[in-house]
């Protein structure tokens, strides 16, 4: 990954789970709690894609397994983010540009729903029953609901963000100045094809007026 995207998704990353921590956490809706993380992660697997997308999800999940007040097992909630990372990225924008909000916001809702429902299978695998006693279904509800009222508000400025930050002026330049370079090699080489074919056109033109009064000379004898 570039340093620019490195750089922007872990501030990005940082700030989503300081308010989640901080602010969703404490809000006690019933059901689920809005996914600010989640959110993140979807809006810059847009823009990178599914590597991209996978590498942020499990940097993400990291930090909110190790972030108190966590009470679950570390690594859990890394696989969860690593893989709806990595599905979002194959959707990503052939042209980086989003057309119209139906998509993302179809893959907010898939997403809730797949990292609640991976979550939870993954606690079960460990022996966390938790999902079972707070009722599965609510859970799927809110978290979809919650994260498609807060998606808005998220993930548009998060991929205007990723994308402005893909247009790197010190990226340009260098590519500017590769290109001249290159134009000047092939321009040097070009004018060396030049001068070389008009060498072998002056020595066939020579050739011919030769040939021509060698032709006359014989016609005269």
């Amino acid at each position: 990954m570039r340093v620019n995207r490195i750089l922007l998704s872990s501030s990005l990353i940082v700030v989503a789970l300081v308010i989640q921590v901080s602010v969703l956490a404490r809000l006690h809706l019933p059901g689920a709690v809005p996914d600010l993380l989640l959110l993140t992660v979807l809006g810059l697997a847009l823009v990178y894609g599914h590597v991209g997308g996978s590498l942020i999800g499990f940097g993400a999940g990291l930090l909110a397994d190790l972030a108190p007040p966590a009470d679950h097992a570390v690594g859990r909630y890394a696989l969860v983010l690593c893989v709806i990372g990595y599905l979002a990225g194959l959707v990503k924008p052939e042209s980086g540009q989003v057309r119209s909000a139906t998509g993302p916001m179809a893959v907010v809702v898939a997403a809730a729903v797949g990292s609640t429902l991976l979550y939870a299978g993954v606690g079960a695998l460990v022996g966390d029953t938790a999902a079972r006693h707070v009722g599965l279904g609510g859970l799927l509800f809110s978290a979809a609901l919650y994260d498609l009222l807060l998606a808005p508000f998220v993930v548009p400025g998060v991929m205007a963000l990723a994308r402005r930050a893909e247009n790197d002026p010190l990226a340009e330049t260098s590519s500017a100045k590769s290109g001249d370079v290159a134009s000047g090699w092939s321009s040097g080489g070009t004018g060396l094809r030049i001068g070389a074919q008009r060498g072998l056109r002056a020595k066939a033109a020579r050739a011919r007026v030769a040939r021509a009064g060698r032709i006359k000379g014989v016609k005269r004898l």
